[in-house]
């Protein structure tokens, strides 16, 4: 059974999600100092009229070769590497990190007072093996006041998170419902990802 796994997302949330299932884990990011330049961004570029459970696995499915790559140019020890990537979809409108304040105060008047899907997918190499999972959950927000958005985006907090929003953070307060995986929403859902871990001998019963 493999001792750990490696871990490519800079997320501290998937940190912190990964620890809750006492699963050892190590970082696999881009661009170390020394090692080839990847351009993680230009991964997440949607893909026209790509619907967004299709975008979001195929994204998740590129992170994860970069991450396979990058661990055999370093000559890293042999083990399984799991990458997640998360997207908050409106109809067929994708939702994902915010440009700069005033793309994420654009974001949230779109999905004020309405329900939009997030969708995370999970994938995990282990050997030749791949084995991929979905998440879709629905989140309905109250209508916000432009106060409200206002306040929100200048305090920072949606910069760096899908939908310019973290549902375990202030934007909580403003969720009128919620269907689905609340871990999935904070970016990776527990339930797929101890399955998939389990295929790879990570977890037991």
């Amino acid at each position: 059974m493999p001792s750990f796994i490696y871990l490519a997302s800079q997320s501290p949330r998937r940190r912190q999600l990964l620890d809750q299932l006492g699963v050892r884990h190590e970082l696999l990011l881009p661009n170390a100092d020394g090692d080839v330049a990847e351009d993680a961004e230009a991964i997440e570029v949607p893909l026209a009229s790509e619907a967004p459970a299709r975008y979001v696995q195929r994204v998740t499915g590129l992170k994860l070769d970069a991450a396979v790559a990058r661990r055999a140019r370093r000559g890293l020890p042999d083990a399984p590497i799991l990458c997640s990537d998360t997207t908050v979809a409106w109809g067929r409108t994708i939702y994902g990190k915010p440009e700069d304040a005033a793309d994420a105060r654009r974001m949230l008047g779109e999905l004020s007072g309405r329900t939009h899907r997030v969708l995370t997918a999970v994938a995990l190499q282990h050997g030749e093996t791949r084995s991929v999972a979905l998440s879709v959950s629905k989140v309905t927000f109250a209508t916000f006041t432009p106060a409200q958005i206002a306040a929100y985006v200048d305090s920072g907090e949606p910069m760096g998170k899908a939908g310019a929003y973290g549902i375990q953070g202030p934007a909580a307060q403003y969720v009128s419902h919620l269907a689905g995986s609340y871990t999935g929403i904070m970016g990776l859902p527990l339930f797929e990802t101890a399955q998939l871990l389990r295929s790879a001998g990570m977890l037991r019963d």
